[in-house]
């Protein structure tokens, strides 16, 4: 599979993410309304957790992120307080770096084998490249959630 497409698009989506961050005020960044379970700063530091998890634990690779991280911002989890700045500026930070290390990474063939993984959505992962595609599905899902939620805020 030509991958090139997705890293784009996945480089494009990320940039557009910590634009979001850099211009959303804390109080928004942490707002909860009414409908929703999360909020705009969950929903993104989740992204950066899924990816990690889909591309490189399904694939017995270690992680980029911190496993507090992971436990913090998993799926079924729920926001907490708004961590600090520099935590803020770190997620900012990584989610720019792990597009490009994953790339990078994906480009070297570090992606040897794959461990079978069905999602909620009821797809089927076989293999890095299907978890790629995956994972812009995932993180489309997400984008329309924040937008909703900025929506609502404003």
């Amino acid at each position: 599979m030509k991958a090139e497409f997705i890293f784009q698009t996945m480089k494009r989506h990320r940039k557009n993410l910590v634009k979001i961050l850099e211009n959303t005020s804390e109080s928004d960044l942490e707002c909860i309304p009414e409908g929703f379970r999360n909020n705009i700063w969950w929903n993104i530091t989740h992204l950066l957790v899924v990816q990690q998890l889909l591309c490189y634990r399904l694939s017995g690779l270690p992680l980029y992120i911190a496993e507090d991280m992971v436990s913090a911002y998993s799926k079924g989890t729920f926001p907490s307080e708004l961590p600090g700045p520099e935590y803020r500026a770190d997620v900012a930070r990584l989610l720019e770096e792990t597009v490009n290390t994953l790339e990078a990474d994906y480009n070297k063939g570090s992606f040897n084998e794959y461990n079978t993984y069905t999602t909620s959505a009821g797809f089927v992962l076989t293999s890095i490249d299907e978890a790629l595609q995956f994972n812009l599905y995932h993180e489309g899902l997400h984008l329309g959630i924040i937008l909703s939620l900025m929506k609502v805020i404003r």
